[in-house]
């Protein structure tokens, strides 16, 4: 774990939880693709750049989950080195409290504030439209986080961050996170067109060839889908959905879980009433889910 792997001429990753990305601007300079899931993962990453006499001066940070940047402040008062990402992105990095607050949806418990959804908050420095260092590029990856992109580097080598989830993490949770389903569908699509040397997601292996694992990605969409139909076809409640979603897939509940998954099957929802699905209905002050 968080071994080094040169994959281009400037383009390496570090292999852990979350693949981080590093990109050498010249002999001694780096950029780093999102910083892991903690203040132990920094510590670690640290070591890797001290190994190799690299100079850290920046992070981008393809979404602001807690697992990508969790690193970030440990490493950003270490070297000082600015940290880049969309608009949304960075005031999530810079106020981490949102993201349990949007995943509970109201004020969250103190069990919902820990390491796995709550970063420590550090300082964004440059939005990516206006800045990236020379040799980089950024693509639009909507559909996971609100405003989340991936990044190309100049040995052509895609950063695809969490667009896509490996086969193992499919098999073991079924229903991974997603924020927007439609376009999370449109963004399989989006990243089967590109034309790249290497794909590097952060939670499946590098790959030269990206089709099949948006193929079981889409899959899995479409079953979850199919599922909540059949879970609706008689006016059913949230939390009875929830309940029947994690009864279907043998999925144990935990609070993480609740709030991960219950925004994701929230979103499932939404997704299938606006393409005319399934209906809402409010009866007796309750809000319900039917099959149309």
């Amino acid at each position: 774990m968080y071994e080094l792997t040169k994959v281009g001429e400037k383009t390496y990753y570090i292999d852990s939880p979350t693949k981080i990305g590093i990109y050498m601007v010249d002999d001694k300079n780096v950029y780093l693709i999102d910083s892991g899931n903690d203040k132990d993962a920094g510590r670690k990453i640290m070591k890797v750049l001290d190994e190799n006499n690299w100079n850290l001066l920046g992070i981008i940070n393809t979404h602001s989950n807690a697992d990508h940047i969790g690193g970030n402040k440990y490493l950003q008062q270490k070297t000082g080195c600015s940290i880049i990402s969309t608009e949304i992105e960075n005031t999530f990095a810079k106020y981490p409290i949102l993201e349990s607050s949007f995943l509970y949806g109201g004020y969250p418990c103190s069990k919902l504030q820990n390491k796995f959804l709550l970063a420590s908050s550090c300082q964004p420095t440059n939005n990516a439209d206006k800045f990236l260092p020379y040799g980089l590029e950024y693509i639009e990856l909507p559909g996971h986080y609100f405003g989340m992109i991936g990044i190309k580097t100049s040995d052509n080598i895609y950063f695809l961050a969490d667009s896509v989830f490996s086969e193992n993490i499919i098999n073991k949770y079924h229903v991974f996170f997603i924020y927007n389903v439609k376009a999370f569908l449109d963004t399989l699509d989006k990243i089967d067109q590109l034309d790249g040397k290497l794909y590097i997601p952060s939670h499946a292996e590098s790959t030269n060839n990206i089709s099949d694992i948006t193929k079981l990605n889409r899959e899995k969409i479409f079953e979850i889908i199919d599922e909540i139909i059949h879970i609706c076809k008689d006016k059913k409640c949230f939390e009875e959905i929830l309940k029947e979603v994690f009864d279907s897939y043998n999925l144990n509940m935990d609070f993480n879980q609740y709030v991960l998954v219950g925004s994701t099957i929230r979103s499932y929802l939404s997704y299938l009433h606006d393409e005319n699905k399934i209906e809402c209905i409010f009866e007796y002050n309750r809000l319900l889910w039917k099959t149309i």
